[in-house]
């Protein structure tokens, strides 16, 4: 696997888009990054996941997954040696990153009295909607 396909499969995510932080592609599903190539020059994507999903992913496979150094990793941040993962490994990584964050987007729009909809995006709360 390579940027490319890092690239391809993240943006085939519902609601996915790409943007750029600090100069580096990132990918983003209501405006929040799920995953970025940051790493890409050192053959590393980057995932956004929680630390226990970080000591899963790495126990089971150590020769693709890495946390990230210092505090972005003992957050949850993970390199995946984009060379040692194969499509279905890099899709499910991928794909697990995502899901936290749509599930995060839509905690956040709950305390902020916002009702997170299909995709990510989020929308105020009506009247309506505190009636169902």
């Amino acid at each position: 696997m390579n940027g490319a396909d890092f690239r391809r499969i993240a943006l085939s995510l519902q609601g996915a888009e790409e943007g750029s932080h600090m100069g580096s592609p990132d990918f983003r599903v209501g405006d929040r990054i799920f995953a970025t190539l940051a790493s890409q020059d050192e053959g590393y994507g980057n995932l956004m996941l929680t630390p226990e999903q970080q000591a899963v992913f790495v126990e089971e496979q150590p020769e693709v997954f890495v946390p990230i150094s210092g505090g972005w990793g003992r957050m949850g941040s993970t390199h995946i040696r984009l060379a040692a993962a194969n499509e279905d490994v890099l899709a499910g990584a991928l794909r697990t990153a995502w899901k936290l964050r749509i599930e995060k987007n839509a905690q956040t729009a709950a305390k902020k009295g916002i009702r997170a909809v299909r995709g990510g995006v989020a929308r105020k709360k009506t009247k309506i909607d505190h009636m169902e």
